[in-house]
C-alpha cells in the first residue's frame, strides 16, 4: 500500500486503513510519510516486491478503488468530449475560451468526486508520475491505468450512441488529433500540425501540469496549507489554460490541442479508429518524457521541499536499488 499522507493524488484520500474494505473519510493531518515498520523504527531495506508493491494486485481495496477512476475517466472522456464537439459546432467567438472554461469546471467536479474513492488520478500521467515519485506502488499505477483506459473506452461508446452519424464524422468524436485530411482544391490536402511540433507542445504542457498544479497535491504542505477544493481547483484551472495555450497559439486546423491524457485519447481512437491512430503515440510517448524530467526535479530540488526524512516507499530510485540489492 502506499504511504499514509494528506496528498490528493495519492491512494485513497486518507488511505485505505489496514486490513479493512473500507475508505476513510478524508483528514487534513498528515501522517507520517517516512519508511517504517510497525515498531516505528526505519527500514532499512524493502524487497523489489514490496517496493513495487506487488501485493497491490491482490489487494480488493485496490480493485474497488479502482472502479472510481473507471467510471471518472468514462465520465470524463464523455464530457469532455461533448464539450469539445459543441463548442466547435457553435458560432460563438473565442470557443476555445469557453471550451477551455467548461473543462477546467468538468475537470474539477469529477476529482472532487474521485479523489475521496481513490485519490483522483483520472489520468495515466497522474498515476504514472505518482508511481516514479513513490506515492503509490507502480503494481497500483498499471491497475489504476488499465481501469482508465477502459472507462475512456467506455465514454466514448456512450457518446458515439448518442451522436448522430455526421457530428462523429465532422468532429472525430471529439478524439486528439494532429492532423485530418479535408478537401482541397486540386485534392485531398492533409491539415494540422508538424509531429515535432505537437510532440514538444505535448511534452512541454503536461510538464507545466505536473509543475504548476499537480506538484500542490503531492506537497501535504501545500494540499493541507491550501486546502483540497482549493488545490483541485488550481488543477482544473491549470489544465483549462493549458488546453487554451495549445488551441490558440497554434492556431491549426486540424489540430485539436494537447492531450495531457493518454487515456482520454486512446477511448475515441479505439471506438472511432481511422486517422485518430494518425500519430497517436505523441499521446503517450510526450507525457512519458514529462513524468520523467519531473521525476528528476524532485530528485534535485532540496529533500526538505517536498520528501519526508526517509522518503518514499515506492520511489522508482528505491525500486531500482532493491532490484539490484542494494541496502542503501
Amino acid at each position: 500500500m502506499g504511504s499514509n499522507n494528506n496528498v490528493c493524488f495519492g491512494d485513497e484520500e486518507s488511505q485505505l486503513s489496514g486490513g479493512n474494505n473500507r475508505v476513510q473519510p478524508y483528514s487534513s493531518t498528515p501522517k507520517n510519510r517516512s519508511i517504517i515498520d510497525d515498531e516505528g523504527k526505519k527500514q532499512n531495506f524493502l524487497s523489489l516486491s514490496q517496493r513495487l508493491g506487488v501485493p497491490d494486485f491482490f489487494s480488493l481495496d485496490v480493485w474497488r478503488a479502482s472502479m472510481g477512476e473507471l467510471l471518472g475517466s468514462a465520465v470524463l472522456v464523455f464530457m469532455v468530449d461533448t464539450i469539445v464537439i459543441s463548442t466547435s459546432e457553435s458560432d460563438t467567438k473565442m470557443s476555445n475560451l469557453i471550451m477551455s472554461i467548461l473543462i477546467a469546471i468538468v475537470l474539477t467536479i469529477l476529482l472532487l468526486a474521485v479523489v475521496p474513492v481513490s485519490g483522483g488520478h483520472l489520468n495515466p500521467v497522474i498515476s504514472f508520475s505518482a508511481a516514479l515519485v513513490g506515492i503509490i506502488s507502480m503494481s497500483r499505477a498499471i491497475i489504476y491505468i488499465v481501469a482508465q483506459c477502459l472507462g475512456a473506452v467506455l465514454g466514448a461508446l456512450a457518446l458515439k450512441a448518442v451522436v448522430s452519424s455526421t457530428i462523429d464524422e465532422t468532429f472525430s468524436l471529439g478524439g486528439c488529433t494532429i492532423t485530418v485530411i479535408a478537401p482541397g482544391p486540386n485534392g485531398p490536402v492533409t491539415l494540422g500540425l508538424e509531429t515535432a511540433q505537437a510532440l514538444w507542445l505535448e511534452i512541454f504542457c503536461t510538464f507545466v501540469l505536473l509543475f504548476a498544479s499537480i506538484w500542490m497535491a503531492y506537497d501535504h504542505r501545500q494540499a493541507k496549507a491550501l486546502g483540497l477544493v482549493t488545490v483541485l481547483s488550481i488543477v482544473g484551472l491549470v489544465l483549462g489554460l493549458l488546453v487554451f495555450i495549445s488551441t490558440t497559439v497554434t492556431a491549426k486546423r486540424g489540430y485539436a490541442g494537447v492531450g495531457m491524457n493518454p487515456a482520454r485519447c486512446l477511448g475515441p481512437a479505439i471506438v472511432r479508429g481511422g486517422h485518430l491512430w494518425d500519430g497517436h503515440w505523441i499521446f503517450w510517448i510526450g507525457p512519458t518524457i514529462s513524468c520523467v524530467a519531473f521525476y528528476v526535479y524532485t530528485k534535485i530540488i532540496p529533500p526538505k521541499h517536498f520528501h519526508a526524512e526517509y522518503g518514499y516507499k515506492h520511489d522508482f530510485v528505491g525500486v531500482v536499488k532493491a532490484l539490484f540489492g542494494s541496502n542503501v
